[in-house]
């Protein structure tokens, strides 16, 4: 049995009746409109639709600027948006009940990494005291939180609790500066039955700030740092206003930070609609990580031409620019290269892993957006409700055979979960087929046992 035949045996029944009528392009729904917040990662969802891809598979679609993910998530669910880039963490909490209650799955994950977390320059100046080895044009990454913990007992004993924004309490930035926190033994707060902000027991105050705000809660004193998505880190460099101590490449490396998600109602009666969207943000991923011979990105530059129109992100150029082509400011004096800041198709990024939605569950336990404890099968079941690979494999199929991309680009044969890694911050394992024993390898947080 050839690896195609293989493939195709791991689609279900009712995708496999899909794959047929798509290859006639059947569409059940040909006109569609898709929401974004205005951030760089929107770019698979905007390169599909200005690159010609989605009307390629026969769709017209209308890209529209969201002002919140909540609203955004609002607007899929009440149908007035056909699907959204969302954040990962959106489809999972929203199928359990986190928030709002309804059905939302994913087959198509949009990008990796492409997050910071970014102080204010009376915070980044405090840290530069406690570790001197900060105090230089370029210090040496990795930045722990180790320097920051000082600063947050101080004003804790001062009977102040300094405040930090992340965009969205199920987003990847609330769960990433929570990690980054805790691995330096600073407390982030848990979530309760009754303490919706997540503020009890925190050594911070860690609230919701939408994104392209970011800058002005720092410039104000509002906040005295953030964890926020590009260009909003950048930004801070550009107005000299804060210093961008890590991005979320060293808090885990390759981690999965925005899907594009449908409601189950809408997948299931547009079928083969959604095997042709997904068709489309693949081939967008893979125009985005096209490389030249001597490895270098060949179409960001353009990319960045378009994401800046004020329909779309609206940024300027130059600073979509810096982290978009591969670069990434910490400060004016500190110009780094990091050429997977921003990955949109290499290392099998938009497959819709199973293991990926599995850890977002295990940030909410631990933070206690998820109350009661959960056995293992239960964060194997709630992932596969949520991720739908049969469809992305449908569409992928498609692309072989049209010639758009080559078999090495899709993980055929997987049963869904990454190789274990330790790439985090803190050095601790996770295994995505072991979710109870990732949860309790944590000092600050919930803990499970059965």
């Amino acid at each position: 049995m050839n690896i195609l035949k293989r493939s195709i045996v791991t689609i279900t029944a009712a995708a496999s009746a899909a794959l047929t009528q798509a290859e006639l392009l059947d569409l059940e729904k040909d006109e569609l409109k898709f929401g974004f917040i205005k951030l760089t990662d929107c770019a698979p969802i905007v390169i599909a639709k200005e690159k010609g891809y989605f009307e390629d598979e026969g769709l017209q679609v209308e890209v529209i600027a969201q002002p919140n993910w909540k609203q955004l998530l609002d607007n899929v669910i009440n149908g007035e948006l056909d699907g959204a880039h969302m954040l990962s963490g959106q489809p999972i909490a929203a199928t359990i009940g986190f928030g709002t209650k309804a059905h939302i799955v994913t087959p198509y994950t949009l990008d990796l990494n492409g997050n910071g977390i970014t102080v204010s320059n009376d915070i980044w100046k405090q840290m530069q005291e406690n570790d001197p080895e900060l105090d230089t044009d370029t210090p040496p990454h990795p930045i722990t939180a180790d320097s920051l913990k000082p600063i947050v007992d101080e004003a804790k004993d001062e009977g102040k609790l300094l405040p930090m924004g992340m965009v969205f309490p199920v987003s990847t930035h609330n769960y990433e500066i929570r990690y980054w926190l805790a691995a330096a033994g600073i407390h982030p707060g848990m979530y309760t039955s009754t303490d919706i902000k997540g503020f009890t027991g925190g050594d911070i105050e860690l609230s919701t700030t939408p994104p392209p705000q970011m800058p002005a809660t720092l410039e104000s004193g509002k906040n005295v740092a953030y964890c926020v998505g590009e260009p909003w880190n950048q930004q801070a460099v550009a107005k000299g206003i804060g210093v961008p101590v890590t991005t979320n490449y060293d808090i885990w490396k390759n981690n999965p930070e925005k899907v594009f998600g449908v409601t189950k109602k809408w997948a299931d009666e547009n079928p083969n609609t959604l095997i042709a969207v997904t068709k489309a943000l693949i081939r967008a991923g893979k125009w985005l990580d096209e490389t030249d011979d001597d490895g270098d990105l060949v179409n960001r530059e353009e990319a960045c031409t378009i994401l800046s129109k004020k329909n779309y992100v609206g940024a300027d150029y130059d600073v979509l620019k810096n982290s978009m082509t591969g670069f990434f400011y910490f400060q004016k004096s500190d110009k780094r290269e990091m050429p997977d800041f921003n990955v949109f198709f290499k290392y099998h990024s938009t497959y819709p892993w199973y293991s990926d939605g599995v850890w977002f569950l295990t940030q909410m336990r631990r933070w206690g957006q998820i109350t009661e404890p959960k056995t293992e099968e239960w964060y194997h079941e709630t992932a596969k409700e949520v991720y739908l690979p049969e469809v992305y494999l449908a569409a992928a199929k498609h692309l072989l055979e049209e010639g758009y991309i080559a078999e090495e680009d899709v993980p055929w044969d997987t049963d869904g979960y990454k190789e274990p890694t330790s790439d985090f911050i803190d050095g601790i394992t996770y295994d995505g087929k072991d979710p109870v024993g990732y949860l309790n390898s944590h000092e600050i947080g919930n803990k499970d046992t059965f």
